[in-house]
């Protein structure tokens, strides 16, 4: 129980985070960047308030799985089911492909295996 509230307030730090840059940082790196690569530690604290040590490779799961999203932006997914003029759904899914996305989602993705790693090792 201890572990899931950890995750939970992780998490929700995490989004307050997510939200401030969106809704006040307009620079080229923070923005572009440090958005990506802490929406997969926001994804991966998420699943871990309900899985807290059940899914050993989260990391790599979160990584796939934003590399699918951004591959289907690549392909305009948006568009394709209809969806461009919402500006919810373009900003949730994206409208834009990038490798450096991919290389940041990365980064998050290793980043929170790397912390999990060092609290793990700390606790024993």
């Amino acid at each position: 129980m201890k572990k899931r509230i950890s995750y939970a307030a992780a998490f929700a730090l995490l989004l307050l985070c997510e939200i401030l840059i969106a809704l006040f940082v307009r620079d080229a790196f923070l923005r572009p960047y440090g958005g990506d690569i802490l929406v997969t530690v926001l994804i991966c604290a998420f699943v871990r308030i309900f899985f807290p040590a059940g899914i050993r490779l989260l990391p790599l799961y979160v990584f796939l799985f934003a590399a699918a999203v951004e591959a289907l932006q690549y392909f305009d997914f948006v568009r394709l089911i209809g969806l461009a003029d919402s500006a919810f759904f373009s900003t949730l899914l994206g409208r834009s492909f990038s490798w450096i996305d991919i290389l940041c989602y990365g980064a998050g993705c290793a980043l929170f295996a790397l912390t999990e790693y060092l609290l793990d090792k700390r606790r024993r």
